[in-house]
């Protein structure tokens, strides 16, 4: 394989949040997400992403019991991301139109309002991923919608098609599930405003798609 046809180090990563941290994690509850929810469905997030109609606003409480303030960034929030104000501030100063965002009511333990946070999902999908310069395991099969998985698991080195994924900075694949993938411009934001590296990663976590 020539240099040229081999994936690049430092152009795509995948994006995630830090669960290095170990502990106990965070502590904040989603105490309404009952009310929410659209049955059948048993988590918040829609099968084909983005935000249901609402009811009313997403509310958060703090549980020090259950754990630790959340950082920039968390998972787990019935489907969705939890992030802080500065870093969508920091996702929208360079893919405004990648994020999809809604404000939730996050009440600290003393009842005070806490720090402004917002569940988050990523919602774009581009079937970018160049399969003949990438190293992983392509599932086929008809149970599979468009008829193929990407697994990712076991060490992979993925590349993409420049041309597809345009002005994106941001997105998934149709063929790889809930994975979020980013640029370089989008990670050098985010690090810029202080988080996503290293002992600083405050939560947020890029890995090179290039060796997964």
């Amino acid at each position: 394989m020539t240099e040229k046809s081999e994936a690049r180090r430092g152009e795509y990563f995948v994006l995630m949040p830090d669960t290095r941290r170990g502990g106990r994690g965070h502590g904040v509850v989603f105490s309404n997400v009952e009310r929410l929810l659209h049955p059948p469905r048993r988590i918040l997030r829609p099968a084909e992403g983005g935000f249901p109609v609402l009811t009313e606003k997403p509310q958060l409480r703090l549980e020090p019991g259950v754990g630790d303030p959340p950082e920039d960034l968390e998972g787990g929030m019935s489907g969705y991301w939890l992030v802080s104000e500065r870093l969508k501030d920091g996702f929208e100063s360079v893919d405004p139109d990648g994020f999809e965002f809604v404000e939730c009511e996050y009440i600290l333990q003393d009842g005070s309002v806490g720090p402004r946070y917002f569940l988050c999902d990523i919602t774009r999908k581009i079937d970018a991923l160049d399969e003949g310069v990438s190293k992983l395991n392509i599932k086929r099969s008809d149970e599979y919608p468009g008829g193929k998985y990407y697994n990712l698991g076991g060490g992979v080195s993925l590349a993409f098609r420049p041309e597809a994924v345009g002005d994106a900075h941001v997105f998934r694949t149709p063929y790889s599930g809930n994975v979020v993938f980013s640029d370089a411009k989008l990670r050098a934001a985010v690090i810029g405003a202080g988080m996503g590296q290293g002992s600083a990663s405050s939560g947020v976590w890029f890995e090179d798609a290039s060796d997964y």
